[in-house]
């Protein structure tokens, strides 16, 4: 097996570029508590299928729990289909949809 260098460099820069997409979103979530970041894993996972990029997805769903209270037992998932202004505001400001 041969590996190319540009193919190396190539590789690197995409996860370099993912992770420093990411961080500002992950210092979002790192503000709230361990709860609201299982909230938020949870509602990630749940929207995994769905064709937009992790960055929006996260952004989305870190969006959605800040709007919910803090003593709100459904997940974010389940809370997004009753209330479907704070979805539609969480959309925009993902630029999801």
């Amino acid at each position: 097996m041969r590996f190319e260098f540009s193919n190396v460099v190539t590789c690197k820069s995409a996860l370099l570029a993912a992770v420093l997409c990411a961080a500002p979103i992950a210092s979002t979530i790192a503000w709230g508590d361990a709860d609201d970041a299982k909230w938020v894993a949870q509602c990630v996972q749940d929207n995994k299928d769905e064709k937009a990029a992790i960055e929006v997805v996260t952004k989305y769903c870190t969006c959605m729990n800040n709007k919910m209270g803090n003593n709100e037992t459904r997940s974010i998932t389940q809370w997004e289909k009753t209330h479907a202004t704070e979805r539609q505001a969480c959309d925009k400001e993902a630029g999801w949809r």
